[in-house]
């Protein structure tokens, strides 16, 4: 074996040699598995450190590795965890559950070997700012007080940043930081709206939201979309017939429409909340991923008496792992979310923080943001058009303002779980567009993203594989 060989290939080896002995025997020396199979002391210290995270063994410093214990064998019947179903049961009436567990909260099967992915919502990897990611990590790593406790309401600079993102009105106190948009869409359903509650919500609108607002009990309500967004006379009336005191939008960029609220009706659904005596929530999760044209201000910019929860994150424009977000909250909501806070982690982990400070504080993020704008732009052209060439019919009308997807309408022919499946079976994967409905869908859609193949010429190569998917549904027998 050469100095190169892979760390999985020297953890294989000694895996057989470790089945091969008893419990409490001693290991070779690093120095003669070196000598053994050729490889360096780095990797043999990753392979003995894999080995004991997976039980096989113990090392003793100063003494050697050995041998651990053997797990006894699980024989028998399988657990029988059915006693559960019970539990559960009585756990959604106690929270206002009258249905079971959303399935959109259900990840999707890894695409097979070989698929083009047109699913999904993060970047490719390709399109994140990886160097800078690393760079802005070790620099924060590296600070004094790096691993020291963070604020409950999150670092002050961060605050700060994210405060200036959102307009001169907002200040520091006013931000509150979150893990991600997903752990502050949870934290904010349960703190604003008692179990059982209804929760307004566009329709169609984000899988996510619909999850988080139902495994807290909410009620999610359809408010029908247009190509201008939310409808504010349909918005009066749902607050009007429910009761509710809690709306869920997306107005810059929607997901999965990718529809921007119209201007003259971004003051009007503000107004129309604010005359029910309910909060409304602007999930602003694309603020960077606009297209190259300018984007509208957050409606909390303009907001004086805390009608609107600004949310928004960096997971989407720069990575998955990148687990940081930021509520905008003016009044006592901003103290019950604090207290929130306390109860279900303390704080967010600092140097992750300190990461996100060091990263938007370089000028690489602006550059970073430049070069996404001009890729997504790129990106949402390219399948557009070969979205026309391959199936004018389902093409979109207009382009998205921003974000990393395209929604098509199926012919009433077709189904989205059947164009789902045959598009698999075709080598590309695509969103079936039932589970962004808080209700019925009206008619069956398609998500499809822009942002998650290797290379941009990709989603030619998708388009073509998707028109075969939908023409050998149409052509059957």
């Amino acid at each position: 074996m050469s100095d190169s060989s892979s760390t999985e290939t020297l953890v294989a080896l000694l895996r057989a040699e470790v089945a091969a002995l008893a419990p409490g025997d001693r290991l070779p020396s690093s120095r003669d598995v070196i000598a053994r199979h050729g490889v360096g002391p780095v990797t043999v210290s990753r392979a003995i450190a894999q080995l004991a995270a997976e039980g096989a063994v113990v090392t003793r410093p100063g003494s050697g590795t050995y041998v651990a214990p053997r797990r006894p064998a699980r024989g028998g019947d399988a657990p029988d965890t059915s006693w559960q179903a019970l539990a559960l049961s009585a756990a959604s009436r106690d929270q206002g559950r009258d249905a079971p567990w959303p399935e959109e909260a259900e990840r999707p099967a890894p695409p097979p070997a070989g698929a083009l992915a047109l699913c999904g919502g993060y970047l490719h990897e390709d399109l994140q700012p990886t160097r800078a990611l690393g760079a802005a990590l070790a620099r924060a790593a590296r600070r004094p007080d790096a691993w020291h406790r963070a604020p409950v309401a999150g670092l002050a600079p961060l605050r700060a940043i994210f405060a200036r993102q959102v307009g001169a009105a907002v200040g520091p106190e006013d931000v509150l930081i979150t893990g991600g948009g997903q752990g502050a869409l949870s934290m904010l359903f349960r703190a604003v709206a008692a179990p059982g509650a209804p929760v307004l919500v566009e329709s169609p609108t984000y899988p996510g939201a619909l999850a988080a607002a139902r495994a807290a009990g909410l009620r999610p309500v359809p408010v029908p979309i247009d190509a201008d967004g939310i409808r504010p006379d349909l918005l009066a009336e749902a607050f009007a017939m429910t009761g509710a005191r809690l709306l869920y939008c997306q107005p810059t960029v929607h997901n999965p429409t990718g529809t921007a609220l119209a201007p003259e009706r971004r003051r009007q659904i503000v107004d129309v909340a604010r005359a029910a005596g309910a909060f409304l929530v602007e999930d602003d999760f694309a603020r960077h991923l606009g297209h190259g044209r300018p984007l509208p201000p957050p409606l909390a910019a303009e907001d004086r008496d805390g009608t609107v929860i600004h949310l928004t994150s960096l997971t989407k424009p720069a990575s998955p792992s990148l687990r940081i977000g930021a509520l905008v909250a003016r009044g006592p909501v901003m103290r019950r979310l604090q207290a929130m806070r306390r109860v279900d982690d303390f704080f967010i982990a600092r140097p992750l923080q300190e990461a996100a400070v060091e990263l938007l504080s370089t000028p690489a993020w602006e550059r970073h943001l430049r070069a996404l704008a001009a890729a997504l732009r790129e990106r949402c052209t390219a399948l557009s058009d070969a979205l026309a060439r391959e199936l004018p019919d389902l093409a979109p009308a207009r382009p998205p303002a921003g974000g990393l997807h395209l929604w098509l309408r199926l012919p009433p022919a077709l189904t989205d779980t059947a164009v789902a499946e045959a598009a698999r079976a075709h080598g590309v994967c695509v969103d079936a567009g039932a589970g962004y409905f808080p209700a019925e869908a009206p008619a069956a859609h398609l998500r499809l993203g822009f942002a998650a193949t290797a290379d941009p010429g990709d989603l030619a190569e998708a388009a073509r594989r998707l028109a075969l998917a939908t023409r050998s549904l149409t052509t059957a027998p």
